[in-house]
């Protein structure tokens, strides 16, 4: 699976568990950058789908006036 792939709710967890890794606060410095990023990247991918997702919806809303 590449992330240009992943879909909204693969993205979704994976941010959510880099998350929960983050509060559990038992990682170290380096791991915890590590869910950081990993968490900012997942992050992005899931605005953009939602983005995306709201533009189609508005356009629809625009076709049918």
């Amino acid at each position: 699976m590449t992330d240009e792939k992943i879909t909204f709710e693969e993205a979704y967890e994976k941010l959510r568990a880099a998350g929960e890794k983050l509060d559990s606060g038992e990682v170290t410095l380096e791991e915890a950058i590590k869910n950081y990023e990993d968490g900012i990247k997942y992050y992005k991918i899931c605005k953009q789908i939602l983005d995306d997702a709201k533009q189609k919806i508005e356009s629809f809303n625009t076709d049918e006036e």
